[in-house]
């Protein structure tokens, strides 16, 4: 499942979310906004836009997370709109047998959801 929301991500939903009847590991991961962004600057606020596309680049994402592990159920969330620090920027979840699976899994998708083509960030600066 992938979804673009504008709301909070709520992590006690996201775990409700996500398929893990048969599974033996389930794992999330929240990317948050940080006061350094790398900039040396302090950030008081990222703002993310999405472009046309970028729903089927999350399917995409999920798709290739399937396809080479066998993985019980896929979430993927990403917010879009003005963010605080300290706010969720986006959710990798997986849901496996296997507890290798899972964590290969959600590094493998939060290396691709952090180069997302289809996501324009500004920061917003003290």
């Amino acid at each position: 499942m992938i979804e673009i929301v504008n709301e909070r991500i709520d992590p006690q939903q996201s775990y409700q979310q996500l398929s893990r009847k048969s599974a033996g590991s389930v794992l999330l991961h929240y990317a948050v906004v940080k006061a350094d962004g790398g900039t040396g600057r302090t950030s008081s606020a990222v703002e993310y836009q999405m472009e046309l596309g970028a729903e089927d680049e999350l399917k995409q994402i999920a798709e290739v997370l399937k396809d080479r592990w066998s993985l019980k159920g896929v979430l993927l969330q990403r917010r879009r709109g003005r963010l605080e620090v300290g706010e969720i920027i986006s959710l990798v979840a997986v849901a496996a047998e296997a507890s290798a699976d899972a964590f290969s899994a959600c590094q493998l998708g939060l290396d691709l959801i952090k180069k997302m083509g289809t996501v324009r960030k500004r920061e917003v600066f003290i």
